[in-house]
């Protein structure tokens, strides 16, 4: 049974009653976050109960040192975390001389949370009876600013329900700190400086080994009844924490509220001896603009994002709720405004596989931010792997590579690989060619070829050495094998031949050898520049062709498909629907050997490949390679659904198609693989966008057009995207009775239509 607590609402998440054992799930689910900062939606009280506490800054990390019982030659000395930073939200309260923890009171009532995803705003509200007996209600509101992004804001308001009361107030700093996930309960932080002057205090700290600097800063203002008050703080300070006293007396029904600005100001954006005055300077400015003020702004940045990423469903309030707290998190997480950064699987939500960035940013998010945002964020997403192809060459070279062959890593922070499990970190190489089918995916979309002269070509370069390196020619077969490897079903380890794997090498040295023909004809000095710094010769382009030309791939004439790897006709081919439902799912009930023997596929894996080159298979090829492989996978990686969804919508099953796009739009709503608790899926959720304009809407890049084959669901009225198309804006709504296309630019654009051709004016719309 999945939790279904988060009440449906076309613009919110909504929880109402208080339950101590849906604390940690909630605080993923209304995590905020500002591209910048973010945090779990940890209460600002204190609270004794289970809690998962989580504040984190973009691009500051730790390296943990790796812990394994036997160390193998080429394992990655650290498993980079997103650390957990100092803490700049908690506000104790006192109320009768009792604190205010919701763990031990007497009773909670109208509790109530709303992450509000239209203004980007959280708010959570309550009555609760102490063991006192003095009944209050409290009202919180907060968010991180996208105008301001180093500061937060939170508005925190108590108003005695019982009798008069004193209510203390003591707002702080916490750098005294722990992650959830250190592997040798190592320190992470040290703090080195704590100050305070008058209704402000600052924190500095520092981490160890990378030797990031943060400022934690706050600023606090005291209402009674919406009138500012002087009452001056009582001071606490300890090593590594901050306590601003301040004591109000509140008469009944009247209500005391602390106003507290914070957040971090970190030796990314500044220099260490300005931390504290740049911190001073933001904070100022915004209790000069006030709250309200503040948090006006923050409807208005959230208004021109919706303008552009929205998707509007008619007729379903669960799918519309799931797609647009996808689209909410993914601005939440990433706005490409640094190309320093990238997107963590968890983003600002947790811990789970500390490094910044996996082959999900190539594989998934690039197509969300190259639609919905201008094409320099695209773009800075691939900035970020150019500025990394020196140290996927020092990876390749660990693992014995030669001559600027390049492995990007499965998951890193500054461009060395992180990742500490031996069968992913050696095996799943396949990862490497996502980086290239990103670059051909770019100028796909956005026509800027460009970015190949200047960066794009040196990567690629880097990538086909490896796989020409990493092919072993077979005697046997006379052709080129690809063995040990793991493909993106995580449930198979070791084995050889994975045909996305070998598809995608084939296909990565032939795209590289064609784009060096075409810099060569058309950017002579980027050509002459490139072949210089690679030192790269006909001889080995020959050979690296000879190997894309016979590359192997096990094939099976009587199912009339491409194996998912050598020996996969030799498993139990039991069927998803005849596992008994007891045993799912499978990663937490069975053994790895178990589950290495099962035919079970955690996600697409050769459907991956058909969704990557949908355009070198037939449909009736993607027919029969769905029904194939769809009935043995679990869809236990958050990665799963949407592609399923995309390739059931194309083969015109739109229930299947249906029931994937609710799976991969609720997946943390709903809990499905209940580990909501450890954080979001931010990753996936750009596949979720993807689903319903790749998959309903149809879209694709057809002879450098946008093509549509729009479908959709039985239990939709209709629905609305747009796209940022070469610095035009398509609006497409779809309905029952047809689609019609907006056009907001200054020149026509001709697209697609179910094959057919279409010329849309700016400015006019056309109904189909």
């Amino acid at each position: 049974m999945n939790q279904d607590y988060v009440k449906p609402d076309n613009w919110s998440i909504i929880e109402e009653g208080f339950d101590v054992e849906r604390v940690k799930s909630s605080e993923s689910l209304f995590s905020i976050g500002n591209g910048a900062m973010g945090q779990r939606a940890n209460f600002e009280e204190m609270y004794s109960g289970p809690t998962f506490q989580g504040s984190y800054i973009a691009g500051v990390y730790y390296p943990d040192k790796t812990r394994v019982g036997w160390w193998k030659n080429g394992y990655p000395e650290y498993f980079a975390k997103v650390l957990n930073a100092p803490n700049w939200i908690g506000i104790n309260v006192e109320i009768g001389g009792e604190k205010l923890d919701l763990f031990k009171c007497k009773s909670v009532t109208n509790f109530r949370r709303e992450l509000n995803m239209k203004e980007g705003w959280y708010q959570r509200s309550f009555n609760v009876v102490l063991t006192n007996g003095i009944e209050v209600s409290v009202k919180s509101t907060r968010f991180l600013s996208l105008d301001l992004d180093e500061v937060g804001a939170i508005k925190y308001e108590v108003t005695p329900i019982s009798q008069d009361v004193e209510v203390v107030f003591t707002p702080y700093l916490d750098a005294g700190i722990t992650n959830e996930d250190t592997n040798w309960d190592d320190k992470f932080w040290d703090t080195y400086d704590l100050a305070h002057k008058g209704n402000t205090a600052h924190i500095l700290s520092k981490t160890m080994k990378t030797d990031f600097h943060a400022c934690t800063g706050m600023l606090n203002q005291i209402f009674l009844d919406e009138k500012a008050t002087d009452i001056y703080p009582k001071v606490e300070i300890s090593n590594t924490c901050v306590k601003l006293n301040y004591t109000l007396e509140v008469p009944k029904g009247k209500t005391a509220t602390v106003v507290k600005f914070g957040g971090y100001t970190v030796s990314l954006n500044h220099k260490e001896e300005d931390l504290v005055t740049a911190s001073s300077a933001v904070l100022k400015q915004a209790s000069e603009s006030g709250f309200e003020a503040l948090l006006d702004l923050q409807k208005n940045a959230w208004s021109k994002i919706w303008e552009m990423a929205d998707i509007a469903i008619d007729g379903d309030v669960k799918a519309q709720q799931g797609i647009r707290f996808n689209i909410f998190q993914l601005n939440q997480t990433y706005l490409g405004k640094d190309a320093r950064l990238n997107i963590g699987p968890k983003g600002f939500t947790g811990e789970k596989y500390g490094g910044s960035t996996y082959w999900d940013t190539e594989a998934y998010c690039i197509p969300f931010y190259m639609a919905t945002k201008d094409q320099v964020v695209a773009r800075n997403l691939l900035t970020y792997r150019y500025q990394h192809l020196e140290k996927a060459i020092e990876n390749a070279e660990k693992l014995g590579f030669t001559n600027g062959a390049a492995l990007y890593p499965m998951v890193t922070m500054n461009g060395e690989e992180c990742h500490n499990e031996w069968e992913i970190t050696f095996e799943e190489i396949h990862r490497n060619g996502a980086m290239t089918f990103a670059i051909y995916n770019y100028h796909r979309y956005t026509g800027d070829y460009s970015y190949i002269p200047e960066k794009g070509l040196e990567v690629m370069i880097g990538i086909a050495r490896f796989w020409h390196q990493r092919a072993t020619f077979s005697t046997d077969k006379d052709k080129y094998v690809i063995l040990g490897v793991t493909g993106p079903n995580e449930y198979e380890n070791n084995i050889n031949n994975n045909w996305y794997t070998n598809y995608l090498a084939k296909w990565c040295i032939e795209y590289c050898i064609e784009n060096i023909t075409k810099v060569k004809e058309e950017y002579s000095n980027d050509y002459k520049r490139i072949i210089e710094k690679t030192k790269l010769g006909e001889e080995e382009i020959n050979a690296m062709a000879q190997v894309a030309e016979k590359m192997y791939f096990p094939y099976s004439e009587k199912h009339q498909v491409y194996l998912q790897q050598d020996g996969f006709l030799d498993k139990e081919l039991i069927t998803v629907a005849d596992l008994d439902k007891s045993q799912r799912p499978i990663n937490q009930k069975w053994s790895w050997d178990r589950i290495l023997r099962s035919p079970y596929i955690k996600q697409a894996d050769v459907l991956q490949g058909f969704y990557m080159f949908e355009d070198k298979f037939t449909s009736e090829e993607l027919g029969r390679h769905f029904d194939f492989y769809e009935p043995f996978t679990v869809h236990e990686s958050s990665l799963s659904p949407c592609v399923h969804s995309i390739q059931a919508a194309a083969l015109d099953r739109m229930d299947q198609a249906y029931t994937f796009y609710l799976r991969t739009s609720r997946l943390d709503l709903d809990d499905y693989n209940k580990e909501v608790e450890e954080g979001l899926h931010i990753t996936s959720m750009a596949g979720t966008w993807m689903s319903i304009v790749e998959g309903f809407g149809g879209l694709r890049i057809k002879n450098d057009r946008l093509s549509f084959s729009p479908k959709i669901p039985k239990e939709w009225k209709g629905y609305t995207f747009n796209v940022n198309f070469r610095n035009q804006i398509l609006k497409v709504n779809v309905s029952q009775e047809g689609t019609s296309f907006n056009l907001e630019g200054n020149q026509e654009l001709i697209i697609y239509v179910d094959g057919k051709e279409i010329n849309i004016s700016p400015d006019t719309l056309i109904t189909i």
